[in-house]
């Protein structure tokens, strides 16, 4: 066993500023809000890269920087809706449904990776149809970024001693300030390691050594295949949420809504690139 490295959840605080006769602040910053800042903006500047080199989809790209920065105020949007909508409903409906105003309160936590998919997904259909670009496209260029804030978020998930492992006896467990005192896997930073940085490793060697981005869909595809996948993985490892435990055979609602995830990115793999036909941009 190694010891818990006790980190503070908030990494600094923006000191109070006074306004005439009103004092406003301070503001703590934690690392979980960090984490999404930095995943996202790591994320949005590669795949600007991305959007930069037209070779990667096969000699021409409308996806231009321009379109990408437009597109991330509807996918920050949705995402957290998305996010937070999918726990409310999948992780902790009895206790919203008694208590509706605490699903605002997004700053206490509560985040469903497989329902910001949901939101982004939606995200993609809304900006197709407003800007005409091709959400293929699209969803292919965020898809390779993903892996990014994945893995930040994550890595705030360990800070916070949230979402912890089973219990186990593997040299590297950790007691964590909420887990009880058995030691247990620091399932955080599996999922942060598989879920991320290899979902990301993969798809860029996808992206770069197969030239993938030139055929719609695919990397989109295998990007909800490695994920679910990993995620599936992950969940072996990790405590199931208190309010729902296990479910039957002993999957966890995380295994379960994983398995859509790989099934349409079977869907994407094998059909995106034809369906539906491209659309051309609007001037």
């Amino acid at each position: 066993m190694i010891p818990y490295p006790n980190i503070d959840p908030i990494a600094f605080e923006v000191p109070a500023v006074s306004l005439f006769d009103l004092t406003v602040g301070p503001f703590p910053l934690r690392w979980y809000a960090l984490s999404y800042i930095i995943g996202i903006a790591i994320g949005y500047f590669y795949a600007r890269s991305l959007s930069l080199t037209p070779r990667l989809f096969g000699g021409k790209n409308a996806i231009t920087p321009n379109v990408l920065e437009d597109y991330l105020t509807y996918v920050i949007l949705f995402g957290i809706a998305g996010g937070r909508i999918g726990y409310v409903l999948f992780y902790n409906l009895p206790f919203y449904a008694e208590n509706p105003l605490n699903a605002l309160m997004i700053w206490q936590g509560g985040m469903s990776f497989h329902g910001s998919i949901i939101g982004v997904v939606l995200s993609l259909v809304v900006y197709g149809r407003v800007s005409g670009h091709d959400p293929w496209r699209i969803a292919d260029i965020m898809a390779t970024a993903a892996g990014i804030p994945i893995a930040t978020v994550r890595i705030a998930n360990f800070i916070n001693g949230e979402l912890i492992g089973r219990i186990t006896d593997v040299p590297w467990a950790m007691v964590f300030p909420h887990g009880g005192p058995d030691p247990r896997h620091p399932s955080q930073l599996y999922q942060s390691a598989m879920e991320g940085l290899l979902v990301f490793l993969l798809l860029r060697i996808a992206t770069h050594r197969y030239g993938l981005l030139a055929r719609r869909g695919a990397i989109t595809g295998l990007f909800l295949i490695f994920y679910g996948i990993f995620r599936i993985v992950g969940e072996v490892f990790r405590q199931p949420d208190i309010q729902i435990g296990f479910l039957f055979y002993g999957l966890t609602m995380g295994m379960i809504l994983s398995v859509p995830l790989i099934a349409f990115g079977v869907i994407f793999w094998r059909y995106g690139s034809v369906w539906p036909p491209a659309p051309s941009p609007r001037s």
